[in-house]
C-alpha cells in the first residue's frame, strides 16, 4: 500500500465513526406510526408491532393497545398503560398495539409558565411560533395542573364494535390539583384519517399511577417544550382485518371529531 494514503484512510474511517456515533445518541427526528387511524376508527383493533419494537422507533409517543385496552403513553423511554379504571402500569415490552405513533423527542422550543394557562392558550403559543401547520410537532408539558380531563375507552372482544360505538361506554376521570405530563402531537390538516388533524394528547401523573387521553386541562404552573418535526415513516399492517377495513368513509372526519373531543 502506499502510504500516502493511509492518514486518508484514517481520516476517513474516523469520520464514519464519528458520524455514526453521532447517528447512535442524536437519532434523525421522524415521526414514526403503525397503522392509520382511520383503521382504528372502523374496529382494526390487533396489531402485531410489541411495546419493544416500538421503543426501537423512539423514546416518546402514544397511542393503544390490542383491544383497545386502555391509552398509551410513551415518556423517556418508557411505556406505560392507561387502564380504564384510571390507573396506570408500565407496559410489558411483549405487549402489542393496534395504532401507535412514536418519536425521539427532540424539542427546540422551550416556554416556561408561572400563571395559569388553559389547553387552547397553551396551543395558541405553539401556533404563534410554528408558523405552518402543514408540518408536524411533538409537545410535552411538564407541571403542576389544576385539573385535568381524561377519558380511558375499555376494553373491547370480538366482533368489534366500531370505534364511535366502543366509546360510548368510556369512563371519565377528573384529575385535581397534581404534577404530571401531558405528551402529545399537532398534525396536520390534510393527515386527517392517517392521524388525528389538530392536536392529540395524553396525560400521565408524576408518580405514573393515572392518567389517560385528554380532554380538557389548565396548567398551574409548569415548562412546555416542543418542535416541529419534517418526516413521517408509516408501517402498515397486513392482516385480514386491516386489508377489509373501510379506511376513507363518508363520515370519518366528523367520527374522528367525535372520538376525540
Amino acid at each position: 500500500m502506499n502510504p500516502s494514503f493511509a492518514p486518508h484512510c484514517s481520516c476517513t474511517q474516523e469520520v464514519t465513526d464519528s458520524f455514526a456515533n453521532y447517528k447512535k445518541w442524536h437519532p434523525e427526528c421522524i415521526i414514526y406510526q403503525t397503522s392509520l387511524m382511520s383503521a382504528l376508527i372502523s374496529g382494526v383493533y390487533e396489531g402485531h408491532i410489541t411495546m419493544a419494537e416500538l421503543l426501537k422507533h423512539g423514546d416518546f409517543g402514544l397511542g393503544t393497545f390490542n383491544n383497545l385496552d386502555g391509552e398509551l403513553v410513551a415518556l423517556n423511554s418508557k411505556i406505560y398503560q392507561l387502564r380504564a379504571d384510571g390507573s396506570a402500569q408500565s407496559a410489558p415490552p411483549e405487549q402489542k398495539t393496534p395504532f401507535a405513533v412514536m418519536t425521539f423527542f427532540q424539542p427546540t422550543e422551550k416556554r416556561s409558565f408561572t400563571h395559569k394557562m388553559g389547553r387552547s392558550q397553551l396551543h395558541n403559543v405553539i401556533n404563534d411560533v410554528a408558523e405552518s401547520d402543514n408540518l408536524f410537532c411533538a409537545l410535552r408539558i411538564d407541571g403542576m395542573f389544576n385539573h385535568v380531563e381524561t377519558r380511558t375507552v375499555p376494553c373491547q372482544k370480538r366482533p368489534y364494535k366500531p370505534m364511535l360505538e366502543a366509546i360510548a361506554e368510556q369512563p371519565t376521570f377528573e384529575f385535581e390539583r397534581l404534577s404530571g405530563t401531558i405528551i402529545g402531537f399537532r398534525s396536520p390538516k390534510y393527515t386527517q384519517g392517517i392521524n388525528v388533524a389538530g392536536y392529540h394528547e395524553h396525560f400521565i401523573t408524576d408518580d405514573r399511577s393515572g392518567g389517560g387521553h385528554v380532554l380538557d386541562y389548565q396548567l398551574e404552573n409548569g415548562m412546555l417544550t416542543f418542535g416541529t418535526v419534517t418526516k413521517l415513516v408509516i408501517d402498515l399492517p397486513q392482516d385480514p382485518d386491516f386489508l377489509h377495513a373501510d379506511l376513507s368513509p363518508l363520515n370519518l372526519s366528523h367520527v374522528i371529531r367525535a372520538v376525540e373531543s
